[in-house]
């Protein structure tokens, strides 16, 4: 019995021996660099490679993230438009843009290089500032040039935008033109354009009133008041002209007018009955 458990014990100790052999194998394999079966100065060298390696592919990994998120930051808050920026379908001009010099932060950052504008936000209402440099880039026109700042589109003509300051004395001037040009389409032989610009102000003046009421004594009162005042009618336009059978106008700023609608499809449906 007891040479068996000898036996037994040999046997075990032999295989104990054989695995720490093979984990010795395993470990210097792992650490053996260059295949000599050992683990010497050359292996601690190469290992030092390996791991510095590792290390500056790790902080290049690093460093290009932050330079992304820094440059994603940089996008975000300068908000630049560059020529592909107008093919997206996520991009719209809107009614109200603004003309521009390039300002220094956009010029020199190195994400709004080759940015032809940039897209600022004024009381919720989304504004595109195009660098005065870069207008022919947009495809659309600028009444009554390119000079000014402030530009509203043409309501009958989205591609078209008009100086604010020119807006309301150029929208008269084509709507009388249009009435002029749909009087002599449907056949007039006098016509007159009246043009009304009504103006209101508001006074503010101190009026004096007794009040009296049950419980109180009488006290005086201060009221302020408005005063609206209107501007005077002005004959815009007036014309003899021949005559002859209406024709259909086209109609393109008076094109909502719903009196305007009317006489045009009054005069062409009279016409129509009399043929």
């Amino acid at each position: 019995m007891e040479k068996k458990f000898g036996k037994l014990v040999t046997s075990v100790g032999k295989n104990t021996k054989d695995l720490l052999q093979k984990s010795k194998n395993i470990a210097i394999q792992a650490v053996d660099q260059n295949d000599d079966g050992k683990f010497d100065l050359e292996d601690v060298s190469s290992m030092a490679a390996t791991v510095g390696n590792a290390v500056k592919k790790g902080a290049q990994t690093f460093k290009e993230t932050t330079d992304e998120k820094a440059r994603q930051l940089e996008l975000k808050a300068l908000r630049p438009i560059f020529l592909e920026t107008l093919n997206d379908t996520d991009f719209f001009m809107p009614k109200f843009i603004r003309i521009t010099e390039r300002d220094k932060k956009h010029a020199e950052s190195e994400v709004c290089r080759g940015s032809i504008g940039f897209l600022s936000d004024q009381k919720e209402l989304r504004i595109v500032n195009i660098f005065r440099d870069s207008i022919d880039s947009y495809g659309v026109s600028f009444y009554p040039d390119g000079d000014s700042e402030l530009y509203y589109v043409d309501p009958s003509n989205r591609d078209e935008y008009i100086a604010l300051d020119e807006y309301f004395s150029y929208l008269k001037q084509v709507r009388i033109s249009e009435l002029q040009r749909i009087a002599q389409d449907l056949g007039a032989k006098h016509f007159k354009v009246t043009y009304k610009e009504e103006k209101t102000s508001f006074s503010e003046k101190k009026v004096s009133k007794k009040v009296t009421a049950k419980s109180i004594a009488s006290a005086d009162v201060e009221e302020n008041y408005e005063d609206k005042k209107y501007s005077i009618t002005e004959i815009a336009a007036e014309m003899e002209c021949p005559g002859h059978p209406p024709v259909k106008p086209v109609l393109k700023y008076m094109k909502y007018d719903p009196s305007i609608k009317g006489l045009v499809e009054m005069r062409m449906d009279r016409c129509f009955i009399k043929n």
